[in-house]
């Protein structure tokens, strides 16, 4: 006999909304299943013996916009201020990113900078963004020729790096995004609310799932656990027909055995070090386009301070994603094209005749989620099936 009315597939953020609305407002009774040891997903975090709060999967950074949002969490955490800023080493010197007026001054000599800055104001304005492919195409060659400095020193070798490819295989669509900002403020976001769970996230889940209504289950293989019957498009849960809500975070492939294809992910490694020395560098990230086989280094005492003579940095090495591989296992970001984008749809499409599954985040959606954007869109969900 089975007990649960809802039975939640993953412990990150979309799954803990889903599991903890479901279980406070809904009053029912949850199963989460979590594949790996802990909760929180890729935001997990934890202390280390010198104090030092480390983000095991690389830096997670809230902000929002978003006021939903930002009341729902303060129910599960007290907040720290913190705005994040980017340093990129380029030709040796630590600058600011996303490029601006600073980077500017730091690369240019100062009669130059004044000239290219006022070019940039009288064609944009201050305080605006302008994309580089805009400006590779302007008719003023020292606004070209600055367009051409970002993107080769700051943006395609580590696009390369990131994800993989050629320069000439990166989408025009990609580098659209990449701007100049005409202004002097070095802030990485510019939301309403930034900041780290006091705690960390990996306690502000817990306190998600700190219910009565919600069972937790670790080091759980949901497939092993649960099959779709597409023939009589029901689920199995522990070879009992199961036919409360299914909600599902993880690879929407895998739900299907990948029968239709699998879907590809870029991976990442991290390699942590802790140091004995105060600090390792001047900012929490600092990006490498240009040398290096890793994209960036953070270090984790500068996003939430302690007072310790060592300190901890983490070394970020993209890769491929490789599921048979334990060094390269975990799915971080989906390789978007065409071929791609409509190998999920068919997925997608398919899970619709099963009426009691919900895929949602950024696993089941192949989607790349803000933080913000997981929760708010497992709010938006919730709201939907009430």
């Amino acid at each position: 006999m089975i007990k649960y009315d809802v039975i939640v597939v993953g412990a990150g953020l979309s799954g803990a909304v889903m599991a903890e609305r479901l279980a406070s407002v809904g009053n029912k009774r949850v199963l989460v299943i979590e594949q790996r040891e802990h909760i929180a997903g890729n935001c997990f975090d934890y202390k280390n013996e010198h104090g030092i709060l480390v983000h095991k999967y690389g830096p997670h950074l809230f902000h929002t916009n978003k006021e939903d949002v930002w009341q729902y969490l303060n129910q599960f955490t007290q907040w720290t201020l913190y705005e994040h800023e980017v340093l990129s080493c380029v030709d040796g010197q630590l600058v600011p990113l996303p490029f601006n007026l600073n980077t500017l001054d730091a690369l240019f000599v100062k009669e130059q900078a004044a000239e290219i800055e006022s070019l940039l104001v009288q064609e944009y304005g201050a305080g605006n963004k302008v994309a580089i492919l805009t400006l590779r195409e302007h008719a003023n060659p020292a606004l070209k020729s600055l367009a051409n400095l970002v993107y080769n020193k700051f943006f395609v070798n580590y696009t390369v790096k990131q994800w993989g490819v050629t320069p000439e295989q990166i989408s025009p669509a990609v580098t659209a995004r990449v701007p100049v900002v005409i202004s002097r403020d070095n802030r990485y976001f510019h939301d309403k609310y930034q900041g780290i769970p006091s705690e960390g996230y990996s306690k502000m889940v817990e306190a998600m799932l700190d219910h009565p209504n919600i069972e937790l289950k670790l080091n759980a293989d949901a497939t092993k656990l649960i099959k779709l019957d597409v023939n009589n498009s029901t689920v199995i849960f522990n070879t009992e027909v199961f036919n409360g809500q299914l909600i599902f975070t993880g690879m929407i492939d895998q739900l299907f055995d990948f029968d239709n294809g699998e879907l590809p992910y870029r991976s990442l490694q991290f390699k942590h070090q802790t140091l004995k020395q105060e600090w390792f560098q001047s900012g929490a990230t600092v990006n490498y386009p240009n040398e290096h086989a890793y994209t960036r280094i953070t270090e984790f005492k500068h996003i939430l301070p302690c007072k310790t003579p060592f300190t901890t940095i983490v070394k970020e090495y993209p890769q491929d994603f490789d599921r048979f591989d334990s060094n390269k296992n975990v799915p971080y970001y989906p390789v978007f094209t065409e071929h791609n984008q409509q190998c999920h749809q068919r997925y997608a499409n398919r899970l619709r005749s099963f009426k009691n599954v919900i895929a949602l985040g950024r696993l089941a959606d192949y989607q790349y989620y803000n933080m913000d954007d997981a929760v708010g869109n497992a709010l938006s969900i919730f709201t939907s099936l009430r």
